[in-house]
């Protein structure tokens, strides 16, 4: 018996919001990124390494300089942690 695959199509809107609510990004910031991601950040030493967590839509939630608050952050909003790298 040959099974036939099926294979639905997610509107823009749709792909958009995939994981919202559900999944939380965190990834090592760059300095140079911190002002266009955070711009309510005060200016931050260059030299230490910094964490963020962004919602599946890219919302920034956190930024810090210890990566495992991000983790606790994502776990206090019932985010499932992914890393990006």
């Amino acid at each position: 018996m040959q099974m036939k695959a099926t294979h639905s199509k997610l509107t823009l809107t749709e792909f958009a919001h995939l994981g919202e609510g559900e999944v939380g990004y965190i990834r090592k910031m760059r300095h140079e990124d911190i002002s266009r991601c955070f711009p309510e950040a005060p200016e931050i030493d260059p030299t230490l390494d910094l964490w963020a967590l962004f919602g599946a839509d890219g919302t920034p939630i956190l930024l810090t300089d210890n990566r495992s608050s991000t983790f606790f952050k994502a776990a206090e909003d019932e985010l499932t942690p992914v890393s990006l790298h």
